[in-house]
């Protein structure tokens, strides 16, 4: 059962790529695009106060590769990926952690990755465009911001314990209630003793760098949606069907 659920959160992650593919076409490469303009526009001027040629070097992928066939394969391969590591949670709680139903508990793993991988670190470390950022650092703003998720993934699996917890005692509400300012404030505490990362040039249009940050959480929005709501169709189509053979024999 576990490999047909894996499968299905494969093809849903699929899915799941293309759409989050067709926003960032629409929504995504426009800012990219004028972020490269900005860069390349920088470097001039720079060449030009200090009287050097401007140098163009040749691309070893073109832009039009990059924003095509580049950006699909990438978008879709990762989606793919997460379809089915989703999958696999999705296996491991249902039946266990969990009394809820294939669709319900598909959409709530999926909002709980979505502020877990996304939103969270996005909030400390959120994406820039190109010509943001300093190449030397790139390391250093790579790490933080898995440390980021890793303490955003830590910090949720203890607040549902928590919950879990209280809930004979206080009630499911009272307990999710306090398990969600658990998180909060573990996380804002987090948030704000780990260093601040800005590198944005002061040049650089902040409506343009609002747009693309937007852009970039839209993108994890559509995946995690689709994840949660195609997935758990197929995974509840495909246990009803198991039970109903077991049920048969």
């Amino acid at each position: 059962m576990v490999g047909k659920l894996l499968l299905r959160g494969m093809i849903a992650g699929v899915v799941a790529g293309v759409l989050t593919f067709g926003f960032a076409k629409v929504a995504g490469e426009p800012q990219v695009d004028q972020a490269i303009a900005f860069e390349a526009q920088m470097e001039h001027a720079h060449a030009h106060d200090h009287g050097d040629a401007a140098a163009d070097e040749p691309e070893l992928v073109s832009r039009e590769t990059q924003a095509g066939a580049g950006l699909f394969t990438g978008v879709v391969t990762y989606s793919a990926a997460f379809g089915g590591l989703f999958a696999l949670v999705f296996a491991f709680v249902y039946g266990r952690s969990s009394k809820l139903q294939a669709r319900p508990l598909a959409a709530l793993l999926a909002l709980g990755a979505f502020v877990a991988l996304a939103v969270v670190p996005s909030l400390k470390y959120p994406a820039n465009p190109p010509s943001v950022g300093n190449p030397d650092t790139i390391g250093f703003r790579t790490a933080m911001f898995f440390i980021m998720i890793a303490i955003s993934l830590v910090t949720m699996v203890l607040s549902l314990k928590v919950r879990k917890a209280l809930v004979a005692q206080w009630g499911q509400w009272n307990a999710s209630i306090a398990a969600g300012l658990l998180f909060m404030v573990i996380i804002g505490v987090v948030q704000a003793l780990l260093p601040t990362i800005n590198e944005v040039p002061a040049a650089f249009p902040a409506v343009l760098l609002w747009k693309f940050r937007v852009a970039a959480l839209g993108m994890q929005a559509i995946l995690w949606t689709t994840l949660g709501l195609l997935f758990g169709y197929l995974a509840d189509h495909k246990l009803r069907e198991q039970h109903s053979l077991a049920v048969a024999h």
